[in-house]
């Protein structure tokens, strides 16, 4: 496969991917916002959460100022100039689809098409009372286009690419929610076992679609330790760190490209660390440290794949994140 194809599948797959990752996340700030709060600011507070997790805060600074609700929401969503918003991350997943045309299904193109020309038509009649309906169908649109790219595709190495793409993407975003749930939106300790707590925990769970896997397995109330396992350790939860890492490596030994040794590699130890962890060992490291170190290895995973395989050097986007000390001081 020419790399330039390699890309635009890896690109394709993974924009779609961040589009519904960025609903899932203005999803559960939307949920987040209708709970009871009396802290001075905190509608800033709140709203810078979902700009850090997705690294779009300074962008939305310049543009905007003060966080405010409306504003974020249409930023992240609709704003063609924020290059991580739901509408660019569409718009760059069809460009690359159809740069790819020959390596995709007559239905993959036709879904990623009809989802444009869908987003455009939204887009010029969105107001706020329609944002959690459209969350809802940029998830549904996502899982469409995945469900069709299984049932269509010869499984071969565009595949692959396209599920290295998907996980990683993946792998990126949960890791984001779990680090963002645990040093910004809860970071007084007398809201910890308080109802506002359990409903951001249960919010949180809802955005990854875990809540009914936590239910099934744990049988008990919502617990830091638990939903922290559940999303990095257990293999069986389809969007945890475990998970999106099995997926991973099972992608890169399917390329088995020459020039991917140190690619499979750092998949390879990434997916072991994750294989042998405990939680109680995350924990006494410390879960902002660990996720925080996570996201580096899984950066410079992405740099190892596009050295090996993919065309554009110049052009590997990834989202920048940002602590919760410079978000509370922001605050």
């Amino acid at each position: 496969m020419l790399s330039r194809t390699a890309d635009n599948l890896f690109w394709m797959a993974r924009h779609i991917e961040r589009a519904e990752n960025i609903a899932r996340v203005l999803d559960v700030a939307h949920r987040t916002s209708l709970l009871p709060r009396d802290v001075e600011g905190t509608e800033a507070y709140l709203w810078y959460a979902p700009l850090n997790i997705t690294g779009c805060a300074s962008g939305y600074e310049e543009k905007h100022g003060l966080a405010r609700a409306d504003a974020v929401t249409h930023y992240m969503a609709l704003d063609p100039d924020n290059p991580s918003s739901i509408y660019s991350c569409l718009k760059l997943a069809r460009e690359n689809a159809r740069t790819a045309r020959s390596a995709i299904t007559s239905e993959m193109w036709e879904i990623i098409n009809a989802t444009w020309l869908e987003l455009n038509r939204l887009s010029n009649q969105m107001d706020n009372e329609k944002y959690a309906n459209f969350f809802d169908w940029v998830k549904d649109r996502s899982h469409l286009f995945r469900g069709v790219t299984l049932g269509t595709i010869i499984k071969d190495i565009a595949l692959s690419f396209i599920k290295l793409g998907t996980f990683l993407e993946r792998a990126d975003n949960t890791a984001r929610l779990l680090d963002v749930k645990y040093h910004i939106l809860l970071t007084e300790k007398e809201n910890v076992g308080s109802s506002a707590d359990y409903y951001q925990w249960g919010s949180l769970l809802k955005s990854v679609s875990a809540f009914e896997a936590y239910r099934k397995i744990y049988r008990d109330v919502i617990s830091p330790l638990r939903v922290a396992e559940l999303l990095i350790l257990r293999d069986d939860m389809p969007r945890s760190l475990h998970a999106c890492m099995n997926e991973v490596e099972a992608a890169l030994i399917e390329i088995n490209g020459s020039a991917g040794k140190e690619a499979r590699r750092s998949a390879g130890e990434l997916h072991a660390a994750l294989h042998f962890g405990r939680i109680e060992d995350i924990f006494e490291e410390g879960l902002h440290e660990y996720l925080t170190h996570f996201l580096g290895q899984t950066y410079s995973l992405s740099q190892n794949i596009r050295d090996a395989y993919l065309a554009r050097q110049d052009r590997f986007e990834t989202l920048p994140i940002r602590s919760a000390v410079q978000t509370q001081q922001q605050t």
